[in-house]
């Protein structure tokens, strides 16, 4: 990437040239400072020398086939990577000959001896790498069907060069199994962005649309290279400006852009719009003037933007309008909106995190309540998007329940990339391990090999309509993502977005591999660091089913004792119940909140008795006693402990590996990460200290022997404030 860095043009004033000169030989005796702005695709100078005459080999006749804008990126891709990994400057032709090194060509303008029967089929964005041997020389191909799928190739055969694999003999064959692959972004109109940790929005609206920024290709670029088709470039708490003349221009600018890198844009839709910006004074879904005026707004951005995505809605969710405010339903709602973007061949994606403002039995539930009696009765190009979990991207939940309750509805997967709850970019947490922990559970429904994945991913109701959404980590910040290691989530989403059951090993080590070195070393040391760094969170703030345990607002830091607040589902007392008697939600049958019902009768029957609920969920399902035996005989007062300074120290260790792998790294990001370490490792002692002082006033039993015991009192965790957390939502909303 073009890194953003300030050059000043002042002459160098000559009593200072040999200072200059000594300086700069002091800081070759260092690794190159890098500040993370590159991401996956820094295309390091390949020192391995089998490994680069191969590459220079391919790289050195080089035929890309085709003309058109996403070509045109594609060679540019091409040229930069090869250039920076080889040190040289490829030459490329479009001319149709059959002596070429390397062909990229869709598969109507392979030349006519190019094989490439019996590799597996592809679709549309599909593509296939693979070597040939042609009179006696190796020629190595990527072709697809489409312009898109060469430019997807593309960057995968870059990615395999900057982690230096053999090339020969090589035969990959890729599809996406998700049709629509996109980022969320809860960007406001004001640069703020909510729960957002590394800076502003990365959206200058104010120069917008004749200023283009170099992010916004370079956005584009990144998210190209891993699969990411679309983006939601505002927040879903809605602000109807972004549906205005002025601001759709704006938008139609970032379009442009994207459009060659096969990135669509959508919109978020505040479904009082028609009051907002009109002059009706209703936003009835089956008023004939409100359907009207949607008709006509979508008409007025798909005449600006022709590939425009569709709306992303949220409604009647945490105070946002939406058709229970006039007495109709989430199908009308999300039904009215299909039908005015359908004739332009947009869709609709309607969130699913409803719950009620009158606190009802177990706030768990309520989504489920809300719309699987609609199942089938949403219109063909409504996408229902549904979080991971049933409350709120908490460090660990089950999977959302609606998975496989609704096979005539076609449901999205919504992840949170962004860490709200998990430290924000303050932490080091590999979320692709959270992603496919949910992707691969068994919703039982249809059949008892039924996965999350299979649902989303349209396999059991055989449905074309398919997609996954990340709520984005990615902001003004150099680095993009606050934490250097926040880009992994980045990049691990787009993979398994593209095929849900990519190996997060190889996720791991892929990027490891890229953002520093493939030197074995390295790699091998810090990727089970990585690959178990999203268990430690939940050790330290949630161990054994608890959720919802932060401080109130912002999100930062514990709180378990928040009681206080102006509905009782948004305090942490409401979710882990601590009492005398013990500590958890009951969501039974027969005792509690009926919740384990929401799903198939053979999880209901696991999740109804603790013995068979698997302990990570314990406490999710159940109030047990503080003298509940676990299965290492151990009371659960003792495993809360244990497992609050199991995660401890484990970050503990996450430190001193990182500290021994500083040969490694380039000098600013060893030190950034470090930096960031020390504070996960502090805030890591102060969740333990802080719940477990908590939950002693209940249990009144001593800490087990194997928990360091607090240096401080609980008035002292329960004193601290942090009014100015970033990420906080905005006051409109």
């Amino acid at each position: 990437m073009n890194n953003p860095v300030h050059k000043s043009n002042k002459a160098i004033f000559r009593p200072f040239q040999g200072l200059l000169l000594f300086l700069l030989l002091l800081s070759s005796l260092h690794a190159y400072s890098e500040n993370g702005y590159d991401l996956w695709l820094r295309y390091s100078l390949i020192e391995n020398e089998a490994i680069r005459t191969q590459y220079t080999q391919f790289s050195s006749k080089i035929r890309v086939a085709g003309n058109s804008p996403t070509i045109n990126a594609l060679k540019s891709e091409l040229m930069t990577g090869l250039n920076k990994m080889l040190d040289i400057t490829p030459q490329i032709s479009s001319v149709s000959t059959e002596s070429y090194a390397l062909i990229i060509a869709t598969i109507s303008n392979l030349p006519d001896n190019a094989d490439i029967t019996g590799m597996p089929e592809i679709n549309d964005e599909g593509y296939i790498i693979m070597t040939q041997n042609v009179n006696g020389n190796e020629r190595l191909i990527v072709t697809a069907r489409t312009d898109i799928g060469l430019l997807y190739g593309t960057f995968n055969l870059l990615q395999l060069m900057q982690q230096q694999r053999d090339l020969q003999n090589i035969e990959v064959a890729s599809s996406p199994r998700i049709n629509l692959r996109l980022l969320n972004h809860w960007d406001n109109l004001d640069r703020t962005v909510e729960r957002g940790y590394a800076g502003a929005s990365i959206w200058n609206w104010q120069k917008l649309p004749e200023y283009i920024d170099q992010r916004y290709i370079d956005y584009a670029r990144a998210n190209a290279s891993i699969g990411i088709n679309g983006t939601v470039v505002t927040n879903v708490n809605a602000n109807a400006l972004i549906l205005t003349p002025q601001y759709v221009d704006k938008v139609k600018a970032l379009a442009d852009v994207f459009r060659p890198y096969g990135i669509k844009v959508y919109l978020t839709a505040r479904f009082s719009a028609p009051v907002e910006l009109g002059d009706l004074d209703t936003a009835d879904p089956l008023d004939p003037a409100v359907q009207e005026w949607w008709n006509v707004k979508a008409n007025e951005i798909y005449n600006q933007i022709p590939d425009f995505g569709g709306f992303l809605v949220k409604a009647n969710s945490e105070g946002q309008p939406g058709p229970q405010n006039y007495g109709r339903n989430h199908v009308d709602g999300a039904n009215m909106l299909a039908a005015a973007v359908k004739p332009h061949g947009g869709i609709v994606m309607w969130r699913a995190f409803v719950y009620s403002p009158d606190e009802g039995a177990d706030r768990a539930s309520q989504a489920s309540k809300e719309f699987v009696p609609y199942d089938g009765q949403f219109a063909e190009n409504v996408l229902v998007q549904v979080k991971n979990g049933p409350i709120d991207f908490q460090p660990r939940e089950p999977f959302h329940p609606m998975f496989g309750a609704m096979p005539k509805t076609p449901l999205m997967m919504e992840f949170q990339i962004t860490q709200e709850y998990l430290g924000f970019s303050t932490h080091l947490v590999f979320l692709p391990k959270l992603f496919q922990e949910v992707l691969h559970s068994r919703t039982y429904q249809p059949n008892r090999n039924t996965r999350v994945a299979d649902i989303i991913a349209g396999t059991e109701g055989n449905q074309a309509l398919t997609g996954m959404a990340g709520v984005a980590n990615i902001g003004s910040d150099i680095n993009w993502t606050g934490h250097i290691f926040g880009q992994a989530n980045w990049f691990g989403f787009g993979k398994l977005a593209w095929d849900p059951d990519y190996s997060l090993e190889q996720i791991a080590e892929e990027w490891l591999k890229m953002t520093f070195t493939p030197d074995p070393e390295f790699v091998n040391s810090f990727l089970p660091e990585l690959l178990e760094s999203r268990e430690m969170p939940v050790s330290y703030m949630t161990p054994l089913g608890l959720h919802h345990m932060m401080d109130a607002g912002h999100h930062y830091g514990p709180g378990p004792w928040i009681s206080n607040m102006s509905r009782p589902d948004w305090t942490s007392v409401y979710y882990h119940k601590a009492d005398k008697s013990g500590i958890g939600f009951d969501r039974t049958t027969t005792t509690g909140s009926g919740a384990v019902n929401d799903y198939a009768p053979e999880l209901a029957k696991l999740f109804n008795d603790p013995a068979t609920t698997p302990e990570e969920l314990l406490l999710w399902f159940h109030h047990l006693p503080w003298t509940y035996k676990l299965k290492n005989g151990r009371t659960l007062w003792d495993n809360l402990g244990m497992k609050y300074q199991e995660g401890v120290d484990e970050v503990g260790q996450m430190l001193e590996t990182w500290k021994s792998l500083r040969p490694y790294v380039d000098e600013e990001r060893y030190e950034e990460i470090l930096m960031h370490l020390n504070i996960q490792f502090k805030e890591a002692k102060w969740w333990k200290n802080a719940c477990m002082l908590y939950f002693q006033e209940f249990s009144e039993m001593p800490f087990p022997p194997e928990m360091t015991v607090p240096d401080k009192d609980l008035s002292y965790y329960k004193s601290l404030k942090f009014p100015y957390a970033p990420g906080i939502r905005p006051s409109w909303d």
